[in-house]
């Protein structure tokens, strides 16, 4: 691999640090990860309420321009004051984080650059990066612009893959690249630690299905509050633990009952997934979820239903168990299959942990980045 020592990447993103996300996440990983190699990236996003224009962040500068309502006037702004920024920066790279905003301000720069432009798919399927675009009057135009103008397009699973393909885009401007995790961080734990870590978090002996992630109508949570329901008439202690916050948490602390267990927003849930013992992801669409990556590093098997990169990640029998989007039914029955096979839960939590190892550390995805940028830098 050639020198990247010093090359300048502008990431573009539609919001970064504080506001957090699994996007927001898993590329503030990325940057501490590229900047211990020598890179110099740099980060252009929107600038919510309270935020300062201009601030480091973990060694990575980040530059947040107006992005003032009503959402058009945003979009604009958004393109406007990005453009003269990323100007400003002088990048050999442009990295782009969605097909949507982030991809038309990378276009622009490019134009006016002469630099290489990568986006990153985000999400494909139901609400995924497509969709959305199909789904607006100038959706089809931007596609266009977007097939004419991206060097290189990252996607994080098959779907998506098959998304673009449909859209006339060249299977060869696409690379594979999934999330990664930090296995340093994210790692199973003895069982005496595990008990240990239950009593500092304050949480109940016994089994323990957790859930991490925004609580929307898209992560299906309806769902899984009524399969927990059933669940807990046979195995009335266990506990569901749920992880994150957003619109719809009052809504579920009404119905969730005394087997459920609000836990908020953890930034780095990691000691939660190594005193777990299933994580359940029960999302009517999903990219490739950290959270679910995060869980597996720590040993615990899935339950997760069939969107996204699950399908991939998730296989059936032997690291998990795939079930059908809003089947009530067939999830609690999944529930109930591994709190009555606990053995089954740890050979499926090791087999995933090993996957995770192998196929998705942090590391790992990184080294692939760094081959495309130097591919794309002229060095490949």
């Amino acid at each position: 691999m050639a020198d990247l020592r010093g090359l300048r990447v502008t990431m573009i993103i539609q919001s970064y640090l504080p506001r957090l996300g699994g996007a927001e996440k898993q590329l503030a990983a990325v940057c501490r990860r590229l900047r211990q190699r020598g890179l110099e990236p740099s980060i252009v996003t929107r600038r919510y309420a309270g935020m300062a224009a201009f601030e480091i962040i973990d060694g990575t500068p980040v530059y947040r321009v107006p992005a003032p309502r009503p959402k058009p006037l945003a979009a604009f702004c958004y393109l406007f004051f990005g453009y003269f920024k990323i100007r400003s920066l002088r990048p050999q790279v442009l990295h782009a984080h969605e097909l949507l905003s982030p991809s038309d301000l990378g276009i622009l720069a490019k134009h006016s650059l002469g630099c290489p432009l990568v986006v990153k798919v985000l999400r494909g399927g139901k609400l995924g990066d497509l969709d959305k675009l199909h789904n607006r009057r100038t959706g089809r135009a931007r596609i266009a612009r977007l097939n004419k103008n991206v060097d290189i397009f990252l996607t994080i699973s098959r779907e998506i893959n098959q998304e673009l393909a449909a859209e006339g885009i060249d299977p060869a401007r696409c690379r594979f690249l999934p999330n990664g995790v930090d296995t340093q961080i994210y790692k199973p734990v003895p069982e005496r630690e595990k008990k240990e870590i239950r009593a500092r978090l304050g949480l109940p002996q016994g089994f323990i299905c957790l859930y991490s992630g925004r609580l929307a109508p898209e992560k299906g949570l309806s769902t899984l509050l009524q399969s927990w329901h059933s669940v807990c008439e046979r195995y009335s202690q266990a506990r569901l633990l749920i992880l994150g916050s957003g619109e719809m948490e009052a809504e579920l602390r009404q119905v969730a009952g005394e087997h459920v267990i609000f836990g908020g927003y953890v930034p780095d849930p990691y000691l939660y997934y190594q005193t777990g013992d299933l994580f359940v992801l029960p999302s009517e669409t999903e990219g490739l979820s950290n959270a679910m990556l995060e869980a597996m590093a720590c040993g615990l098997p899935v339950a997760a239903t069939r969107v996204g990169a699950a399908v991939e990640l998730v296989r059936n029998g032997e690291n998990g168990r795939l079930v059908s989007v809003g089947d009530t039914a067939e999830l609690t029955e999944t529930l109930e299959f591994f709190l009555a096979t606990p053995k089954e839960g740890l050979r499926m939590g090791r087999n995933g942990m090993e996957l995770v190892r192998r196929e998705y550390s942090l590391d790992q995805t990184v080294e692939r980045l760094m081959s495309i940028y130097t591919e794309l830098a002229g060095g490949g």
